[in-house]
């Protein structure tokens, strides 16, 4: 899919830190999500949907973890799924979809999953599309298999430490940038344009997102574990938090 990307592990190490300049305990929520794949898989490897998987992030780990797991990655980004492609060769499906559309789940390869992981990622649908993407994700779940979405999900009943724990982050975050010890996320994408391999693939993410992303949206916990609840879970819960982030399950 992706052989003129000459060392895909180098921009997977670039990925990583960029990214825990957002979430310096962005391994942390990982193994949080791949211990709950753990208790209910029942000693099968499991069949995993790593849903807007981006560059692989959740699907190497897992791999890492359970190495006859059957993982699938979903994105729509090119870029992105181009290193995702390098990286996993053959050890992952790599497909193309777009979760703004119920339609995406025609271009799986299963019908069914043991668990769907997404991280950092839903944030960017709008609220009515994704409490509708929850039930489309509880549909595709066996009984007892599991969803958890890790993502910004501030606790509600904390508002005002909430904000000191943003401003601090933020604050600690453009001081790295300053420093030159990390790459900003427009830093990370101007070097991807000027990569020979990858500047086509970050024009045709431009076509796709002319505008960028749509602005986020980052609800309470309590709205993910209402939402998941309406959805038809039988189980919901948070099995992981650190700071204003927290990851949600819904297990079928």
């Amino acid at each position: 899919m992706t052989p003129y990307i000459t060392d895909p592990w180098a921009w997977q190490e670039s990925w990583d830190r960029q990214q825990a300049a957002y979430l310096p305990d962005r391994e942390h929520r990982f193994t949080a999500m791949l211990d709950a794949v753990d208790a209910v898989r029942d000693g099968r490897p499991p069949r995993l949907l790593d849903l807007a998987g981006g560059t692989g992030t959740i699907s190497l780990r897992t791999l890492a973890r359970f190495p006859t797991a059957e993982v699938t990655l979903l994105d729509l980004d090119p870029a992105l799924l181009a290193i995702a492609g390098a990286s996993l060769t053959d050890r992952a499906t790599i497909v193309t979809a777009d979760l703004g559309t119920p339609e995406w789940r025609s271009a799986l390869p299963h019908g069914e999953y043991d668990a769907v992981l997404t991280a950092t990622a839903l944030h960017w649908l709008p609220a009515e599309r994704l409490g509708q993407l929850y039930g489309e994700i509880r549909d595709l779940l066996r009984p007892g298999g599991i969803f958890v979405n890790a993502d910004h999900m501030p606790d509600d009943t904390l508002p005002e430490l909430t904000k000191r724990l943003l401003d601090r982050a933020r604050d600690r975050r453009a001081a790295r940038y300053a420093a030159g010890s990390v790459l900003s996320w427009s830093d990370w994408w101007d070097r991807a344009a000027a990569d020979p391999a990858l500047a086509p693939l970050v024009a045709q993410r431009r076509a796709i997102y002319p505008t960028g992303h749509s602005p986020e949206w980052n609800p309470p916990v309590s709205w993910h574990l209402a939402t998941l609840t309406e959805a038809g879970f039988g189980e919901v819960g948070t099995v992981w938090r650190g700071g204003t982030d927290a990851a949600v399950a819904g297990v079928r």
